[in-house]
């Protein structure tokens, strides 16, 4: 049962220093109804500038982290927050502003169908709009993109993006201890839940290059951050295979 009443969908938004961008999203939110129709929920990662007043000042929840913990912890906390209250529905977007707010209607229509338990906001799909994306990161992409179809079968265009819908299970299993990297989780999660069985799917998303303030892959960040995204991604794999086949020997010895 939930504690507060609320709507059927949940979006919720990391943020950390984005006060040059955060009240601008939550305006245009606003203009185009998206406050009406689902709850919106900003988990402000322990921002140093007016993020958390900005937004609480426009009438939207805010969940205020002490220290800076991360993305991933930021994107943990909604989870567990969504599963607490009972959310049907989730989605996840960026604060700065890179994700059109248009793509809310479609994802939240898409997950609503009942055939995909994830729903990507995808880049690389027909209908997309232009998204400029440097080298070494496109590449980063495909690679992602391709040891995710060599695990699964699964062809998976854009699987770092950060614009995703879910349904309560998906939410409610990252939600438990030791389900989600809240370190750095991106094309790991979707194999790991491809692995486990869940529908990943994706759809068309209109995105934009950020306004102001710096993005998390500036510098060398790309080169670190495809070298352990593509370890993690082969750990998955390999740790969802031992699970599995630990699940296999214990059903033969019944």
């Amino acid at each position: 049962m939930s504690l507060l009443k609320h709507k059927d969908l949940l979006i919720i938004i990391p943020a950390y220093n984005e006060s040059k961008n955060i009240g601008a999203l939550l305006e245009k939110m606003s203009d185009e109804g998206l406050r009406d129709m689902a709850d919106l929920l900003i988990i402000n990662d322990g921002s140093t500038d007016d993020t958390s007043y900005i937004a609480k000042g426009m009438g939207v929840r805010v969940i205020d982290q002490i220290y800076n913990m991360g993305y991933g912890c930021a994107l943990w906390t909604g989870y567990k927050y969504a599963t607490v209250l009972g959310y049907k529905y989730l989605i996840q977007m960026d604060a700065d502003g890179q994700h059109d707010t248009s793509n809310i209607m479609a994802l939240y229509d898409r997950i609503r169908v009942g055939d995909a338990d994830i729903v990507i906001g995808s880049r690389f799909v027909p209908g997309a709009g232009e998204y400029h994306m440097s080298g070494i990161r496109r590449f980063a992409v495909k690679l992602f993109s391709w040891i995710i179809k060599l695990g699964t079968g699964k062809v998976i265009n854009d699987p770092t993006s950060g614009l995703q819908a879910m349904t309560d299970d998906v939410f409610g299993f990252y939600s438990q201890y030791g389900n989600f990297d809240d370190r750095y989780p991106d094309a790991n999660m979707l194999m790991q839940m491809l692995l486990l069985g869940y529908r990943v799917e994706e759809t068309a998303a209109v995105m934009h290059s950020r306004v102001s303030g710096r993005a998390m892959h500036s510098g060398l960040k790309p080169v670190l951050y495809m070298m352990r995204m593509t370890l993690s991604l082969i750990t998955v794999w390999w740790r969802i295979r031992v699970y599995k086949r630990d699940i296999r020997r214990k059903k033969q010895r019944k």
